[in-house]
């Protein structure tokens, strides 16, 4: 029970988390200067009829479209009034604005998106038809309509673009919360007896709230154009009372008497939208920074909490895969060379481990000889492999090629190229799908179809007439999962499933593998060389260098403190975790070639803790800590307890 208070208690910690979160705002250069315009400006508008000069509708027809005078800081409009006045004033009613459609549409959005995430099922169905139905009006037709009822009450055209708006809100938490619901720490506020609306309010709603914000923020920049187009238009005001849509337009009907009138209100609005736009993407930048840290946190907690509740006879501690001492020889007219040695993890049933090291540590190498899938001459020539407590190693060719697909699945970091391109999608996912399951031609065309939608791919049908040369490098990715999935594996090795992707196309496929593991509960070995993705996906983590396993530790303890001076060094070469001020830290040399590696430590070389023992003779894999390991005979004496 007390590690469910624990559990609690981290969620609760809300004080400390925001009070870190302004402190990263606040070192952003560009996030200062957009607050203090925006706060400017908001204080001017407020204060308008103290800080303006003059009357906003005061006319002086001796005065028209005058340029900016020492009377007239701004110059004057097309009635002699004074440009700066009323920008002040004008800022009034555009700025309300803003307020009234980002609050009627985060108001209505946010609460909807959560019920719909959080209950599913027709609850979500219904939501979601909702939703389409909205994306479907127009919404300015709507305005219009609104105004020739109502005509020029800005007020109520801001409510109704509030309501229309809440599509977008009511999807980003939708999706949020749904990728929540999925941790264990909601399965373990749920066993323990606390009610839905507790649940949502102290579990789920703190977890979605980077999404709200940054789509609060940049809500902001469209509510803003949305008022100055319709002010433009003429919509809403009129020529008497300011805004800066409508200085905007009046400005536009004199261009060529005088192209000044257009550039105050013009270069204000651009500056706020600006503004707007820089906070909501910083806030984006830093929550999923901070959501990935904490994330790891609550989820390690979960999982003591969730343990807790189990029941003492649950099989949870049992290992889905085992490998132990894996070695791989390269034969040579010289001798064999190896390539893996030794190499020993296990993995539990829906677990993700990540495997990473710099090229040519053996990572894929060591995957493909657990899928006896090795190039070359390259040969398994020690270790076992055992799968559901049942050894496979011995298992024959035929044997063994029925587990294939159905007990593992393998993705390739070239997706296009595992692609035979003289057939269809369909062909090549109905082959793999009637290999495993007794279907008729019709029933796994239809099966295709659905693997292609469970990966997200956008009208499936038409996707699955097409051939690999037909698609980009993030379908034929996604393309690649489907297939994977199409055996039902209980456990995927995915390598390098991002590497020859952009970066937003990356953190679509790391988000699909997420929510399909939590919808198939299958495990993942992950091998990768971006420590971003491990802390976006992975539980656990292994750290190999020259052909060993170094460093096995969970992904939290192992960026909280690391093990080994490899580890580290590579951690400190990231931008965001270099612990180095004004350079980037890099670790010197390169990984030594097979055949070519030290009797003692591998790493002795390259690392600046090195001494002469270390060199003497082979350092084993010990525990250091609980339910750690590494390869090094200084852990201890380098990496002291209490942390880095």
């Amino acid at each position: 029970m007390s590690d469910v208070v624990e559990l609690q208690g981290a969620t609760e910690g809300t004080d400390n988390k925001n009070e870190s979160f302004m402190r990263a705002l606040m070192r952003r250069p560009s996030v200062v200067a957009a607050i203090i315009v925006l706060m400017v400006l908001t204080i001017a508008s407020i204060f308008a009829p103290l800080l303006a000069p003059f009357d906003p509708k005061a006319m002086d027809f001796s005065t028209i479209l005058n340029y900016p005078t020492s009377k007239n800081w701004l110059g004057t409009d097309t009635m002699g009034r004074d440009v700066l006045s009323r920008l002040l004033f004008g800022g009034r009613r555009s700025l309300l604005s803003v307020v009234e459609g980002v609050s009627v549409a985060l108001t209505l959005g946010v609460p909807i998106g959560l019920l719909a995430g959080y209950l599913g099922g027709w609850t979500d169905r219904i939501i979601s038809r909702f939703v389409e139905m909205l994306l479907s009006i127009p919404a300015i037709i709507l305005v219009l309509v609104v105004f020739s009822v109502l005509p020029r009450n800005e007020n109520i055209a801001m409510v109704t673009f509030g309501v229309l708006s809440i599509s977008t809100p009511i999807r980003v938490v939708r999706a949020a919360t749904l990728q929540v619901t999925g941790e264990l720490y909601i399965t373990a506020a749920r066993v323990s007896g606390l009610s839905h609306l507790r649940i949502v309010l102290r579990h789920v709603l703190p977890r979605v709230r980077g999404p709200i914000i940054v789509q609060g923020t940049l809500f902001c920049a469209y509510a803003l154009l949305f008022e100055i187009g319709i002010a433009f238009l003429g919509l809403t005001g009129g020529t008497v009372d300011p805004s800066w849509g409508g200085m905007i337009g009046e400005g536009t009907k004199v261009i060529v008497q005088q192209r000044w009138l257009i550039y105050p209100p013009g270069v204000l609005s651009i500056i706020v939208i600006l503004s707007f736009s820089i906070i909501g993407n910083t806030i984006r930048d830093v929550v999923v920074k901070d959501e990935t840290v904490s994330q790891q946190r609550n989820s390690r907690l979960a999982k003591k909490s969730f343990s807790a509740l189990t029941p003492s006879g649950s099989t949870d501690d049992g290992y889905l895969l085992s490998v132990t001492g894996l070695e791989v020889k390269h034969p040579t007219n010289n001798g064999d060379v190896t390539i893996v040695d030794g190499v020993t993890f296990a993995i539990r049933a829906g677990e993700t481990v990540g495997l990473v090291g710099e090229s040519g540590c053996g990572k894929s190498v060591s995957a493909l000889a657990v899928l006896r899938l090795l190039p070359g001459a390259l040969e398994m020539t020690g270790g076992g492999v055992s799968f559901e407590g049942q050894e496979i190693t011995g298992l024959s060719d035929k044997e063994f090629n029925r587990l294939r697909g159905s007990t593992f699945a393998y993705i390739s970091q070239e997706p296009q190229a595992s692609l035979d391109p003289t057939f269809t999608i369909s062909s090549l996912l109905c082959e793999v799908i009637r290999s495993h399951e007794k279907l008729t031609r019709a029933e796994a065309k239809q099966r295709a179809i659905e693997l292609l939608a469970l990966v997200e791919l956008p009208d499936p049908e038409r996707v699955a007439r097409l051939h690999a040369y037909e698609l980009s490098g993030g379908m034929a990715q996604r393309v690649g999962i489907a297939l994977a999935l199409a055996g039902r594996p209980k456990l995927l090795i995915a390598d390098e499933p991002t590497t020859a992707l952009d970066v937003t196309v990356q953190s679509e496929i790391l988000a699909l593998l997420r929510r399909l593991q939590s919808e198939t509960g299958m495990a993942i070995l992950l091998i990768t060389h971006n420590w971003g993705v491990v802390s976006d996906l992975c539980d656990r983590t292994l750290v190999m260098y020259a052909g060993q396993i170094v460093e096995q530790s969970s992904a939290q303890s192992l960026f909280d403190q690391p093990l080994h001076p490899y580890t580290q060094g590579l951690l400190n070469s990231l931008p965001a975790l270099s612990t180095t001020h004004g350079h980037l830290s890099a670790i010197s040399g390169s990984v030594p070639p097979p055949g070519t590696w030290p009797v003692g430590c591998r790493f002795a070389q390259r690392c600046p803790h090195a001494t002469a023992a270390c060199e003497e003779g082979q350092i084993p894999l010990v525990s250091v800590r609980t339910n750690r390991e590494s390869r090094c005979m200084r852990s201890d004496e380098i990496f002291p307890s209490e942390g880095r």
